[in-house]
């Protein structure tokens, strides 16, 4: 199976989001923002110009700006180019090769002093990486990026079960279709952590 070319579709808006168990909210004393696999390797598939790449893309803009402000750290990770067969694992028979051989990380868009790219092997951004020493002390997790229902709500799972707060933001990620993306929001708040919109992150 490979990433499918993904049709244009809306953004869900504030009054869409699915209601959560718990009421926690993000401190910037506790928070680290994951700007998850935002490479071009995995945009490709979206259409430039239309939602939701642009106005996801617009989004974490905005959240990476308020962390530098508030010195929340930020991590972006990234799959490497070029694995092996035995590096990609499973994830060879699920999803093909992966990154080509001789391909940088590709982040779409250049990273601000002080923020960390870190190396990623698997749908969780904590397995195999430096995440959890990233992290220090810090026990809040905001995530943005690519794909909702795939490594985003992994990473979101994983992070619960190691008592890190995770929170995804509905508006700065995005996914194959909007149903998976609703499924991956209601799915995350149902079970492992808060879904709230940008706006709602970092307050002004």
């Amino acid at each position: 199976m490979s990433i499918p070319v993904v049709d244009p579709y809306p953004l869900p808006e504030v009054s869409d989001l699915p209601r959560g168990r718990v009421s926690w909210t993000v401190d910037p004393a506790r928070a680290v923002l994951l700007v998850h696999d935002l490479q071009r390797h995995f945009l490709r598939y979206y259409t430039p110009g239309t939602s939701p790449l642009d106005p996801m893309l617009d989004a974490i803009d905005r959240l990476r700006a308020r962390a530098a402000a508030l010195g929340v750290p930020v991590v972006f990770s990234a799959q490497p180019g070029g694995q092996t067969p035995a590096q990609r694992g499973l994830q060879q028979q699920m999803w093909g090769a992966g990154v080509g051989a001789g391909v940088p990380a590709q982040i779409v868009v250049p990273l601000s002093d002080g923020e960390t790219l870190m190396p990623k092997w698997r749908y969780s951004a904590f397995h195999r990486t430096t995440l959890d020493t990233l992290m220090g002390t810090r026990d809040q997790l905001v995530i943005c990026g690519v794909y909702a229902h795939i490594g985003v709500a992994a990473t979101a799972a994983d992070a619960f079960m190691r008592d890190i707060q995770a929170f995804v933001v509905s508006d700065a990620v995005a996914d194959f279709s909007r149903a998976d993306h609703d499924a991956a929001l209601t799915r995350i708040a149902d079970h492992c952590g808060v879904v709230l919109p940008t706006a709602a992150v970092f307050p002004t």
